[in-house]
């Protein structure tokens, strides 16, 4: 590890290979702490170049355990983090609300480092229970439309590197990867990153698989649909600028995205989003980002996904979903 710190204050990058096998030796523990977290620290200050980021999107998928749901056609809906704008769970909830809809998701999450609430942290409040077992997480989908990968469950190689993220507080090239990793490997897939640069370069490792995509980039940093401007979208052979009113939705204020300051409170949101007694703000910013999920998953248009998301929370079909994946975890 000495010798690659050496190289990368030189200012220079790790080729594919490169990463992949320092990721697999971090993994193994072969570095101590101080050494992970130097490590860590230089993608803090520069950006990750393409080569780097795939060797360690391959590192990990060559190390994770593996599930197979290919079966139903899943979709997984999971944003990088790191965008320091203390949104409330949108991403999670959409995830809900997608499978209301009737859409299979398989949605990939871990506990908070960068932010105080993650998706795990908000599951696990609300009593869903975390599994690795592949029957137990294909009746998940079978009687609730989704489950649930919690991703220290899946990476058990990176239990050396979780400490030191969270003793660091800070976003890391992690946070780049953990949509990338998802075990299930769903054919549908979307994905908000926290910068511009980073959707690029998401843009070019999507192109190489067949999955259906979308990434997102709010123009003013969030990391999801946020209404509150225009939005990138890039997607399977194209790429859109969208604003609050392409979703037949009003713009909304940063402030009124915002989410709780303990877990209890972001559970609190999240409940009351799934049984429609959110704010209007909330509601909208929820079915924007479902509304994308749908249509990449499904080809229909974003007009069409805004019905049925809405229908899906209207209906509570979306809390339903929720209850019944709860009462699989009893």
């Amino acid at each position: 590890m000495k010798e690659t710190l050496n190289k990368l204050t030189l200012h220079k990058t790790l080729s594919k290979s490169e990463a992949k096998e320092i990721l697999i030796n971090i993994s193994k523990g072969d570095y101590n702490n101080s050494q992970v977290a130097s490590f860590l620290t230089v993608f803090m200050i520069r950006d990750i170049t393409l080569n780097e980021l795939e060797g360690f999107k391959e590192a990990l998928l060559e190390l994770c355990i593996s599930v197979d749901l290919s079966d139903y056609n899943t979709i997984d809906l999971c944003g990088t983090g790191g965008d320091n704008k203390d949104t409330f769970n949108i991403s999670t909830l959409s995830a809900f609300v997608t499978a209301g809809a009737g859409i299979k998701v398989a949605k990939h999450g871990n506990y908070g480092v960068s932010s105080s609430c993650g998706s795990s942290n908000v599951m696990e409040n609300l009593g869903i229970k975390f599994s690795n077992n592949e029957d137990y997480l294909r009746k998940c989908i079978e009687k609730s439309g989704i489950c649930i990968l919690h991703a220290p469950l899946f990476h058990p190689a990176m239990k050396h590197v979780a400490p030191i993220r969270k003793e660091l507080g800070l976003k890391t090239f992690f946070n780049m990867l953990g949509p990338l990793v998802n075990p299930s490997f769903p054919k549908n897939q979307i994905v908000g990153v926290f910068s511009l640069e980073l959707a690029r370069v998401y843009a070019y490792l999507f192109q190489k698989t067949d999955k259906n995509f979308s990434i997102i980039h709010s123009l003013d940093g969030y990391d999801e649909i946020s209404l509150t401007g225009g939005v990138k979208i890039i997607s399977n052979g194209s790429e859109e600028i969208l604003y609050p009113e392409d979703f037949k939705l009003n713009k909304l204020e940063s402030k009124s995205i915002i989410g709780g300051r303990s877990i209890k409170e972001s559970a609190e949101i999240f409940m009351s989003v799934l049984s429609n007694q959110s704010t209007e703000s909330q509601k909208k910013v929820v079915v924007a980002n479902s509304a994308l999920a749908i249509s990449t998953s499904t080809g229909v248009s974003i007009e069409e996904g805004i019905s049925r998301a809405k229908e899906s929370l209207n209906s509570k079909n979306a809390l339903k979903a929720f209850n019944t994946l709860k009462k699989l975890s009893e």
